[in-house]
């Protein structure tokens, strides 16, 4: 059996998450163990659903489990939730926003790679089928070089997890899947209710719209002799492929991006808040790890 525990079970994963290793059978070799929420409540309706056990404290599985899924859904969370079983050197899914700041985020990718963690999460974003088209035409050129895009995501303006960190990874990780994860600066404006940030790279820009609330989601390359967008459905896919990647690290596979490149969306997302503030061109941080 394969042992793990979910910390910060507030949001939806922990539930798909659940009902996979519940309804399917190539997760049947799974044993939740524990499951932790600094939102007693949530935690307790996961008992309630899924009869696992609710743990007290969010180390109370140290030396007891094979994996761990990390899901709270505020960023500054991971890191702490995560640095008991850092040492044991077990593989993590560690949800968005990876963390908020740009400096705990290195620290945290320093610890995990010392102890030779491997890792997958981010965005679900990153693993739908157009994106993952999109990222596969620019990546091959097809219709010629990559000009330009176009991304739309939903951001939340307020809320009680990190205020536009929260949600804003998607809109930066579909970016960061099709376009590159390093671009070099980003411009940021407000208008309304949404936040338009133009991503630069070397030979082109790329458009990103935040719409407030506004749970749409849209993604487009434009190259040389074609230009290809697809809407973006909400799909319980998103889930299932994720999980399966936590999975193959369970089952001893390699982690699908480095460290650096994981933390990329941070890098960017501080980038733009600091546009925002600015009203100029920010560059974005490079770390290579």
């Amino acid at each position: 059996m394969k042992r793990i525990a979910i910390l910060g079970c507030e949001n939806s994963h922990a539930n798909a998450f659940l009902t996979f290793i519940q309804k399917m059978e190539e997760f049947r070799d799974i044993e939740v163990v524990g499951v932790y929420s600094d939102e007693t409540q949530a935690a307790e309706k996961l008992h309630e659903q899924f009869s696992v056990p609710v743990m007290k404290h969010y180390g109370d599985a140290v030396g007891d489990i094979d994996g761990l899924i990390i899901t709270a859904r505020h960023g500054d969370s991971h890191y702490t939730f995560a640095r008991p079983y850092i040492s044991s050197g077990i593989p993590m899914f560690i949800d968005k926003p990876i963390t908020i700041g740009e400096e705990q985020a290195i620290a945290f990718m320093e610890e995990l790679r010392d102890h030779g963690v491997r890792i997958s999460g981010g965005s679900s974003l990153k693993q739908d089928e157009y994106v993952k088209r999109l990222k596969d035409e620019a990546a091959h050129e097809i219709g010629g070089k990559t000009l330009g895009g176009y991304v739309r995501a939903p951001y939340q303006r307020e809320n009680s997890y990190g205020g536009f960190y929260f949600y804003a990874q998607h809109l930066v990780e579909m970016v960061c899947e099709i376009f590159g994860r390093s671009p070099l600066s980003v411009t940021a404006r407000p208008n309304g209710d949404c936040i338009h940030v133009l991503f630069h790279y070397e030979s082109y820009d790329c458009v990103g719209l935040f719409c407030n609330n506004s749970y749409h989601y849209y993604a487009a390359r434009m190259a040389e002799t074609s230009s290809k967008g697809f809407e973006i459905p909400s799909t319980d896919d998103w889930f299932y492929r994720e999980f399966s990647e936590f999975y193959g690290l369970l089952s001893g596979e390699a982690q699908a991006v480095g460290y650096g490149a994981f933390i990329s969306p941070v890098m960017i997302m501080n980038a733009i808040v600091r546009s925002l503030a600015s009203g100029k061109e920010e560059p974005v941080r490079v770390v290579s790890l």
